[in-house]
């Protein structure tokens, strides 16, 4: 190790000569031989350990903090020279804070070891209140003991940090926010499948989880992963390059050191793989590859794309690269570069962060209030904004560069909120955008097109062989013919303009030819695609639990489940009458007159009326009835009789509402009931129908039976024909109906095959574009809707239903009644008048 301190140059010393002339040079040199030692020994002891983390003088406080880098590399060197002149510039502008920062620098020479124990000295001997570094790939957890035992907060470039760290934090831009950023930009074009090839080390498999989370979140798969050692030769990664070529993904995520990632590109481009049908993505530990000075490098990486930590332009920025560029280019000639590494950036802003906190608390002692101040930080840097949350720093999001005429072009931005957004939007300037102008990006190749990610590799001049079943009686789905003179197996069908349609749509050619399978069944196919003996399996073949073990299904091109025909019943002109139990009928009748005769009693008995009895109870009557219609037009004098009149009116609007529901629900069902108990259900004899399916539909009591063709089904259902029912799936059933009106289908591939998802996306997308409705259309014409088997028949309305409605409303008529009765009897307390009023009534003639 190596301790970097200021240190002295020695004086060379004077010969006093005798002269006169001399005597005064003679004089001050013995001065200065006497004041020299002083100053030494006080720099010593202003340096000794014991006091050279905070040393206080009359108007500041020195506080030291620990430096550890790899002084040998560019970017070690870059990093020393942004703290420094981080300190020169905080103190330049706030010259009167009563704290000074003091570094001391370990050298650790690129060795993991050798930045852990200059950490430990550091806290041990030289007590530092904060250290920053190492950029050398450490253990997060060896970092954290040495920092939670001294509780001093560590700042490093590459150990990442976690919440169980307190104060171990991570000032470069998190994984995970880099993984998502990939993501972003591979679902932005629609790239299902990607290889991710890495550096070996465990920085290199740091990013692993994250980019894995990532893409399932998106639904992108990571279809191999190739990791290559730092030492590897050029003959062992043109190997790992081979087996990259093999595989059909040509959308390559590369995320390893640029020196490394040079001799990748140098030998892919030897190999054909910088064409324009790859695309090869760099992460942020790669993309420095793109400011190589090989020309051969640059030569080899044009066209590819790579993330870079997102630093806003300002004054400030443009300031402190003009200093850092003219220190590096006097000192560094050969390797400097125009911009500062964001490394150095981050470096930068920690520093004027540390220096405000230490200020605020005037820190002499280790502890967490220090580290509260710290994370209250916050401020707009020259790396942008700058807080400290969960142990990082919050990422402003990444620049997408893309590497053409050798050079590099930014092309959009990415960040969490926002997404990607153009560099250069034509209009609507700070949109979202799904993805960057399609003109924006040259890729490999010098295309302008973006590569569809995805190539056939595995049959490169080989026809896949497709397995059909010759279906004899049920052609509409498949009608398989053989050629014998020329050889060829011709297919048409629903099933096979559905696949051709999907063929057709791929981005890539896929050769293949149908061979034709007589007396088989699905089941012995989907065996022959398990045993390799074919490739794939087009049909009208069902997705089943046992043969998904074997076989990949993509998704479903047809309607799912399993519906009924059924013999539709003949017409009754008495229907109208089974919404209401016979039971229900009668007592709604009952309850009709009651309610008419109450009200008449009760309407007797006011003396104002004019009118005959025999008039009156027509008129009462007519009253009650046209209440059914919500017509009546007449008055009633009394309150009682209007307060019967009331509740009869909610019994007629409940009844009436019940009626019409249940008239609508068996009008709807009665077509389809289901068969009666002891009837012949029949099913497709044919089909996986014949076993387990049949008997889950708890058909106990029915005969079944099975019919093996359309024409059967007709001759079962006709007025002569002997089923009930005909359970079957849905689609068979379209197909019967589209034939005779005046399912769970999918296409079959070998387990792993890339042609799966890629016909399952392709169907997709034709039910959304129409194409599968007019495939539909085509070949089940006239087709109807189906009800599910569980749709039960309605039952008529029955009199316990509404029997607590009936007893409200005579319980409500015999009070009135009573009550009416007892109000004119208290009226006419005198017999006289009693006898009179039954006289001129005649009431008790009439009852």
């Amino acid at each position: 190790m190596e301790l970097f301190s200021i240190t002295f140059g020695t004086l060379n010393s004077y010969n006093c000569a005798s002269s006169s002339q001399q005597a005064p040079i003679c004089k001050d040199s013995m001065v200065l031989n006497k004041i020299i030692p002083s100053l030494l020994i006080l720099f010593c002891v202003l340096n000794h350990p014991l006091v050279s983390h905070s040393i206080n003088t009359d108007d500041e406080t020195l506080i030291g903090m620990g430096i550890v880098l790899d002084m040998e590399s560019l970017i070690g060197r870059s990093i020393h020279k942004g703290i420094a002149m981080a300190i020169s510039d905080f103190y330049a502008l706030n010259h009167s804070y009563r704290t000074r920062i003091v570094l001391h620098t370990m050298d650790s020479k690129g060795d993991p070891l050798e930045a852990l124990s200059a950490v430990d000295h550091l806290l041990k001997n030289v007590k530092v209140k904060a250290i920053i570094g190492p950029e050398t790939h450490l253990q997060p957890k060896l970092l954290s003991l040495f920092a939670d035992k001294a509780k001093v907060p560590i700042f490093s470039i590459a150990a990442s940090s976690s919440m169980e760290y307190p104060y171990l934090f991570h000032i470069k831009d998190d994984e995970s926010m880099m993984a998502k950023c990939v993501a972003a930009v591979v679902e932005s074009y629609k790239w299902r499948h990607a290889i991710f090839v890495y550096e070996d080390t465990e920085d290199g498999r740091e990013i692993l989880p994250y980019l894995v989370e990532s893409f399932q979140d998106k639904s992108i798969q990571i279809t191999y992963r190739n990791a290559i050692s730092l030492l590897a030769t050029s003959d062992e990664i043109i190997e790992q390059l081979h087996k990259l070529m093999n595989f059909q993904t040509t959308v390559i995520i590369v995320h390893m050191s640029p020196s490394l990632a040079s001799r990748l590109f140098l030998n892919a481009k030897k190999l054909g793989m910088m064409s324009e049908e790859y695309a090869w993505i760099l992460t942020e530990k790669t993309v420095d590859v793109l400011r190589s000075t090989d020309f051969e490098v640059i030569e080899s990486i044009q066209g590819v794309l790579g993330f870079r930590p997102y630093v806003p332009a300002s004054s400030r920025l443009h300031n402190l690269t003009a200093r850092w560029h003219n220190f590096f280019y006097r000192k560094y000639p050969t390797s400097v570069t125009k911009e500062v590494p964001v490394f150095a950036l981050r470096a930068y802003d920690t520093i004027w962060a540390l220096a405000e906190s230490f200020e605020k608390v005037e820190v002499l002692e280790n502890g967490p209030f220090f580290l509260n101040e710290v994370l209250k930080i916050r401020f707009k840097g020259i790396s942008g904004e700058f807080q400290l949350s969960e142990g990082k720093v919050i990422s402003n999001g990444y620049e997408i560069m893309n590497a053409i005429d050798y050079g590099e072009k930014r092309v959009g931005y990415w960040t969490l909120s926002e997404g990607i957004k153009e560099a250069y939007p034509l209009i609507n300037r700070g949109h979202r955008y799904s993805s960057m102008h399609t003109e924006a990006v040259i890729w490999p190749g010098r295309s302008t097109t973006a590569p569809k990610g995805r190539m056939l590799h595995t049959f490169p001049g080989k026809e896949l062989n497709i397995g059909v079943l010759k279906i004899k009686n049920f052609k509409h789905f498949m009608d398989v013919e053989n050629d014998v003179e020329k050889n060829v197996t011709n297919a048409t069908g629903f099933s096979i303009d559905v696949f051709n349609a999907c063929i057709r749509a791929l981005t890539y050619e896929v050769p293949h030819k149908f061979i034709l399978f007589e007396n088989a069944s699905y089941d012995d196919l989907v065996q022959k695609v398990y045993n390799q003996e074919i490739d794939a399996v087009v049909g009208d073949s069902t997705i089943l639990a046992n043969r998904s073990e074997y076989v990949d299904f993509t998704s479903t091109y047809s309607d799912l489940g399993v519906g009924t025909l059924a013999r539709i019943k003949k017409n009754d002109m008495w229907f109208f009458l089974k919404p209401l139990d016979v039971g229900l009928w009668l007592t709604a009748i009952a309850s009709l007159m009651v309610t008419g005769f109450v009200v008449w009693a009760i309407e007797c008995m006011n003396q104002e009326s004019e009118s005959s009895p025999a008039q009156r109870i027509g008129t009462i009557f007519w009253l009650i009835l046209l209440t059914i219609f919500f017509a009546q037009r007449e008055k009633l004098s009394n309150n009682l009789s209007r307060f019967v009149m009331f509740v009869w009116l909610l019994v007629v609007l409940i009844l009436i509402t019940s009626y019409t529901a249940t008239l609508a629900s068996l009008l709807t069902v009665e077509q389809f009931e289901l068969v009666s108990k002891g009837g012949i259900v029949g099913f497709h004899g044919g089909s996986f129908m014949r076993g387990v399916t049949v008997s889950n539909l708890h058909f106990e009591d029915n005969m079944k039976r099975a019919y093996y063709s359309y024409e059967d089904y007709a001759h079962a259902l006709s007025e002569d024909g002997e089923a009930d029912a005909i359970v079957d799936e849905i689609p068979y059933i379209k197909m019967f109906l589209g034939k005779y009106s005046s399912g769970d289908y999918a296409l079959i591939f070998q387990k792993g095959s890339p042609l799966v998802q890629d016909v399952s996306r392709e169907i997709a997308k034709m039910r959304l574009d129409g194409t599968l409705a007019s495939l539909e259309k085509k070949w089940f014409e006239n087709r109807l809707s189906i009800p599910s088997r569980n749709s039960t028949m309605s039952k008529a309305l029955k009199l316990d239903r509404f029997g607590g409605l009936f007893i409200i409303s005579g319980v409500t008529s015999a009070l009135a009644l009573m009550i009416s009765v007892t109000c004119v009897v208290c009226a006419r307390m005198e017999v006289q008048n009693i006898i009179s009023l039954v006289v001129r009534c005649n009431l008790m003639g009439t009852i």
